[in-house]
């Protein structure tokens, strides 16, 4: 473990300034019990993210640039600008991609110096500014030969929705390198707007909900109460912008958010309404959006999401379906509709410390959020199925999608990820997630204190965290015990401690002395899990966990000779876990006993008499992670596996 904790040392950093801001900037939020901790003050050493993060700084960000600049995207702002005399390229919507492209990078400067990534984005963001008009107004579709078309498709046209990315891309910016020309031009876009529509003005509405949460970020900004005043209004609904209940996206459209009782619709859309919502909540107090949160987030976890945090069933709308609605291989599950239920989680856990909030946040980043990005780096998943069939032509993984707005969500997602792993409270420390890491920061009454994580979570259960007040200190360690756990153990200093149980924050109050050591122990050992009976897909069938992890079973690995949808696990045997640090980035292999159907012959009728089935030959069965899925050859793969 020392060992361990030596080779996160080598990783430090300077001590995030007095003036660096978190991720979400909970400081001054009247309802907010926790606050985060800024992603300068983080430092994570080797381990489950270090490669993730480092392919997405040497590969992802440069590539994407790259095909940013072959497919036009950059180009639609130099047109706009007259630095070039071209057509627009792309749907109405691809200012967003290149503002979240820039969000990720300020974020990946909050980790340490990249000189040409900051030189790129910074020659990017004047191309951008170039593009804004006198009055305010910046979005390269609705201009030249679309001018006639603002603010005439509030529904779909997505002006709003592109001015909320640029907001926080600039915030972040700002942030990481102190300049201000991105914000600022944001601002003046948002002027525009006060200046035009509201109550008293033009109605408005966004048809896709992103400008909300940003404008609650601006106002934490800005302290200017006009800008959450004005996300207020757009939760709120202006009845002058009614659209009938037939129209399946979620939309606010007249009907304000805290009179929804059930998720619907588009579930990227939904999701970040609801973290809209919950942003708002943060900052006003209003009780009626946070007991419809509540009612949704449930509607979600119980009914509506899939074992790997995923969201969004149908391919139809990439929308949400009737309870318990979860298919496997028509799964739509959208990258960045996972990354919603991520932003969304962290805003309800700040608003209520609650461990379940942190549990269905590490289900969807550790596995459907985590399965967008290849292992490589330079492909990635829009949807993200529970089962493939195998076919070649389905390209399941690319390097470009026409609607590019997964691949940027995942880098800015990787890029600030330091930023999720603590809070602070005024009673002391949460620690929510496990990694080689070190925090340099302080307590809410200005205390310095450091603490390094020494572990390989999540391929083992032991986490030593050294504990170093600038000075004796008396504040409360909340540690998370995962739901998963069905063990967990704590000791301080090597002496035991009671009362440990799964799914909550454990406190540890005491006077913290420099190099006190507290050693925590979860149980990672695989286990079967069953879906719920209403979800007739995976009646009859298992999914493999091992942690925080999904796992999945790849047709390659399978014993040759039979297809891997006539296996079935044998429910009664044990897992084998053996480490494969050559395969797939470095895994934790799970074995475990199973039992191949006779395979049909080709005279086999489609529907026959019932007899029960005769025992067919025994094998091992391989699985591996479920974000790994898709990183080799054509093959299938499931999640649900059915048992014996």
């Amino acid at each position: 473990m020392r060992f361990l904790i030596a080779i996160v040392l080598l990783f430090r950093i300077p001590l995030a300034a007095d003036d660096a801001r978190p991720v979400l900037d909970t400081a001054h939020s009247p309802k907010a019990v926790l606050h985060g901790v800024p992603v300068s003050a983080v430092t994570l050493g080797e381990g489950f993210w270090a490669p993730r993060r480092k392919v997405n700084v040497e590969v992802s960000l440069p590539t994407l640039l790259e095909l940013f600049e072959q497919k036009g995207i950059l180009d639609n702002f130099r047109r706009i600008s007259g630095k070039k005399d071209v057509a627009r390229r792309g749907p109405l919507f691809t200012d967003s991609d290149v503002y979240k492209w820039l969000e990720a990078i300020a974020f990946t400067l909050q980790s340490g110096p990249q000189p040409k990534l900051r030189a790129a984005a910074e020659a990017v963001i004047d191309d951008i500014v170039g593009a804004q008009e006198a009055s305010g107004y910046l979005n390269t579709y609705y201009s030249r030969e679309n001018l006639a078309e603002r603010h005439q498709n509030m529904r779909g046209g997505h002006e709003l929705y592109c001015l909320g990315h640029m907001l926080q891309a600039g915030i972040a910016w700002q942030r990481a390198t102190g300049e201000r020309k991105l914000l600022d031009s944001g601002i003046r876009m948002v002027e525009y707007l006060l200046r035009n529509f509201g109550p008293d003005k033009k109605p408005i509405f966004t048809g896709h909900p992103e400008f909300e949460l940003a404008l609650v970020e601006l106002y934490r900004t800005t302290a200017d109460r006009r800008y959450l005043d004005f996300a207020g209004y757009l939760l709120g609904g202006d009845p002058r912008n009614h659209i009938a209940p037939r129209d399946l996206t979620y939309l606010f459209s007249g009907r304000p958010f805290y009179t929804r009782t059930r998720l619907e619709g588009h579930a990227v859309r939904a999701m970040y309404a609801s973290s809209g919502a919950a942003d708002y909540y943060l900052e006003t107090g209003d009780e009626r959006y946070f007991r419809t949160l509540e009612t949704l987030w449930q509607d979600m976890v119980r009914r509506k999401m899939y074992l790997t945090g995923g969201v969004g069933s149908r391919a139809s709308g990439e929308a949400f379906g009737e309870p318990y609605e979860l298919p496997n291989q028509q799964a739509y599950t959208e990258s960045c509709a996972a990354i919603g239920n991520i932003f969304w989680d962290w805003r309800m856990l700040q608003a209520t410390a609650a461990a379940p909030y942190m549990d269905v946040l590490e289900r969807a980043l550790y596995n459907g959020a985590n399965s967008g990005l290849s292992l490589g780096g330079n492909l990635y998943c829009y949807r993200n199925p529970l089962e493939l069939v195998g076919n070649p032509e389905d390209k399941i993984r690319n390097p470009w999608y026409d609607t590019t707005c997964c691949p940027p969500n995942l880098q800015r997602l990787l890029g600030s990820l330091p930023g999720y792993f603590y809070s602070t409270s005024k009673d002391g420390l949460y620690v929510h997630l496990y990694h080689n890491s070190e925090l340099r920061w302080r307590l809410e009454d200005g205390s310095r204190l450091q603490v390094a994580q020494s572990t390989r979570y999540p391929w083992e259960g032991a986490v030593e965290l050294r504990v170093e007040p600038a000075k004796p200190r008396e504040f409360t360690l909340f540690l998370r015990i995962p739901a998963w756990a069905r063990k967990a153990e704590i000791s301080v200093n090597g002496a035991p401690v009671s009362g440990v149980t799964a799914g909550a924050y454990f406190p540890l109050r005491r006077t913290w002395k420099p190099a006190d050591r507290v050693l925590l122990r979860l149980d990672v050992t695989p286990r079967l899990t069953a879906a719920n009976p209403r979800v007739r897909e995976n009646l009859g069938k298992v999914a493999v966990e091992r942690g925080p992890l999904v796992y999945c079973m790849e047709g390659i690995d399978q014993p040759a000779g039979v297809a891997m949808f006539d296996w079935t696990i044998d429910a009664a045997g044990k897992f084998e876990s053996e480490w494969r640090a050559d395969l797939l980035g470095g895994i934790m292999l799970l074995r475990h006993k199973g039992t191949a159907a006779a395979a049909p012959s080709a005279t086999e009728p489609l529907y026959r008499l019932f007899t029960p089935a005769e025992a067919g030959k025994s094998g091992a069965l391989t699985l591996i992670p479920y974000y790994t899925f898709a990183n080799r050859e054509p093959t299938p793969m499931q999640v649900w596996i059915p048992y014996r």
